[in-house]
């Protein structure tokens, strides 16, 4: 079974992408060269990644001392990725990028995360450079970014500390001026970091020429200290090599240091690391501290690195989307092939007649759609915020404003939805290989592990759903929510007069005022406290009326196309999501609406 057929179909039949090229920054690009691009990466998945996804979880990064060691097939797919030019898939021509629509580079980076999410691509290298692009000096962006870009180097972003976690106001990694004349370096302001951070990915290895870190750092006040909270957090590009104005390396090591791999549940293929910042290992010109350079203004380091980690948040998303897809796809292929027990009815009492293959059994199918349901609607969802990023970055100056609104509501959603109901897809592919599921033997148990970790990364589901019950859906008067209410209600309007979906129809303009009146319940009394109580069940029922919003808008566009078994099993899909699923948010969006208190009130000692 290919992915190929549902990409197409989502890009073409349903967002339409090749209308892109009406707009001036890809007026060169056809469906033709769209299709090049997804031909390419759907190849070296299939070659680079997809044989070596059981080799990089068993044969995890290890430390000789000197340096980490990898296997040598996850040397050989980053060198194939980055060769296909998709590192700098849509940046400028001037910069050597192909100028494509995000949402084309979205649909074919979904190829690598299918194969293989633990040998990675280059998230965070893309993430890394987009940011300098973005925020950086032009000096900053010719040395650091289009090197990264060319696979030359790679990046990373360090936020987390041990004692910190995800909150970034208790950073206490220091940076204080190199010098004197620290503000003249030709790479920016030039600083001393010391410090540490837990949970780099990537954060140490041989794959690439040098590792660029950017990290969150306070420079202290006037007195030295560091003031509580955000204030004094700035962004700092810092080396693993020293490197010249001309973005040669000297052959100087920076004060970055090793301090330990972190062994994981999954994602084993890429490293995660312990890095110290400043300890003395590697002193530069004889002193102690990592070299650092400031990116855009002191005390903005917040602002800059949340363009990374936005970013970083859709990819999660896509990342969680393609491992449920990978299981789905397993799982399939499993039931198709299994013959156990017999049918129901008269038939199957005979104990003579063969058996039938699992995928015959009422539950089986069950397991099975709801799979689909989950990861394709996952996967629709992931490009649908990759065509906002599109509008936002080339559409007049109203729609691109809209897209940058909508994005704030749904980037929330993008990220924790696949992570929880694409892992719940994973939880069915082991249950429907029964105990094969929970051994080696197959790949559905990788799958899952690999998965567990989205809900964790870039910003927890906690996290999430704080950010968009007490951020997202109030910022600039509520306008983003309104703009998507309004999305949604035109998607039910056209579906209301297709008799075979007026009844989804009028169930989703029922779940959108549920969560509206929900929103406004929560905030009833103005206190954080009481609106935040029940964050995660709103985030849940928000997510799900989101998902039946984009299945039914999928469904309209399936509809239309002739008559096929994959026009079949979308349909099926959309209405699966809406008998099984959206009837769920009622009871998450009670305890939203009353501000139920039994967990927030509960004393520590009733543990």
């Amino acid at each position: 079974m290919s992915l190929r057929p549902t990409v197409d179909f989502l890009l073409n039949d349903w967002l339409h992408v090749e209308s892109l090229n009406q707009r001036e920054r890809f007026a060169d690009h056809s469906r033709e060269t769209f299709d090049a691009v997804l031909d390419t990466c759907e190849r070296i998945a299939r070659e680079k990644y997809a044989p070596f996804n059981r080799v990089v979880d068993t044969q995890e990064p290890h430390f000789d001392g000197e340096k980490v060691i990898l296997p040598q097939a996850t040397h050989d797919a980053q060198k194939a990725y980055a060769e296909s030019g998709m590192l700098s898939a849509a940046q400028d021509y001037e910069v050597g990028g192909m100028q494509l629509p995000y949402t084309v580079e979205a649909a074919a980076n979904a190829f690598f995360a299918m194969a293989s999410v633990s040998i990675g691509s280059g998230m965070l290298t893309t993430g890394n450079a987009n940011l300098l692009m973005a925020h950086g000096t032009d000096a900053q962006k010719r040395v650091f970014a289009l090197n990264e870009f060319s696979g030359r180097f790679s990046g990373t972003m360090c936020l987390s500390e041990p004692q910190a976690g995800s909150s970034l106001s208790d950073v206490a990694t220091r940076a204080v001026p190199d010098g004197p004349d620290f503000q003249s370096d030709p790479l920016g302001p030039r600083y001393r970091l010391k410090g540490n951070k837990m949970w780099i990915s990537a954060g140490e290895h041989e794959l690439t020429e040098n590792i660029i870190h950017l990290v969150l750092a306070k420079i202290p006040d006037e007195n030295g200290r560091l003031v509580p909270g955000t204030r004094g957090i700035s962004l700092f590009i810092v080396p693993k090599k020293i490197v010249n104005p001309a973005g040669e390396l000297t052959g100087e090591r920076n004060d970055v240091a090793l301090a330990g791999l972190n062994h994981k549940c999954g994602w084993r293929g890429t490293t995660n690391t312990l890095l110290n910042f400043g300890e003395g290992r590697f002193p530069v010109k004889g002193e102690a501290g990592a070299v650092g350079y400031l990116v855009g203004q002191a005390g903005k380091g917040l602002h800059c690195m949340f363009h990374m980690m936005n970013e970083a948040r859709i990819g999660v998303g896509m990342a969680a989307t393609m491992l449920g897809m990978a299981g789905y796809h397993a799982s399939l292929d499993y039931a198709k092939n299994r013959p156990q027990g017999r049918p129901m009815g008269p038939a199957g009492k005979d104990p003579a007649q063969p058996p039938v293959r699992i995928i015959e059994h009422a539950d089986v199918k069950r397991m099975l759609l709801a799979q689909k349901a989950y990861c394709e609607g996952a996967l629709a969802l992931e490009l649908y915020c990759a065509r906002l990023v599109d509008e936002q970055h080339t559409a007049d100056a109203t729609t691109a404003d809209d897209a940058r609104l909508l994005l704030e509501v749904l980037t929330p959603i993008a990220k924790s939805w696949p992570s929880e109901w694409c892992l719940e897809a994973n939880s069915l592919a082991i249950q429907i290989h029964g105990g094969y599921g929970y051994t080696r033997d197959f790949p559905v148990e990788q799958y899952w592990r690999d998965n567990r970790l989205n809900m964790i990364h870039e910003g927890t589901h906690g996290i999430q759903a704080m950010d968009l019950l007490g951020r997202k859906v109030l910022m600039e008067g509520g306008k983003g929510l309104s703009l998507l209410a309004g999305r949604i209600n035109d998607t039910i309007q056209r579906a209301i007069h297709i008799p075979e979906f007026a009844a989804h129809a009028n169930a989703l303009g029922q779940a959108l005022a549920q969560v509206g009146a929900a929103t406004k319940a929560a905030w009833a009394t103005g206190e954080p406290t009481d609106a935040l109580a029940n964050a995660v069940p709103y985030l849940q029922a928000f997510g799900h009326t989101v998902l039946a919003w984009i299945w039914l808008d999928v469904a309209l566009a399936a509809h239309a196309a002739a008559e096929s078994p994959a026009r079949a099993g979308r349909l099926a899909a959309m209405r699966f999501f809406f008998h099984y699923e959206l009837p769920k948010i009622g009871a998450w969006l009670q305890v939203v609406s009353s501000r139920d208190q039994t967990c927030a009130a509960l004393p520590e000692e009733a543990f």
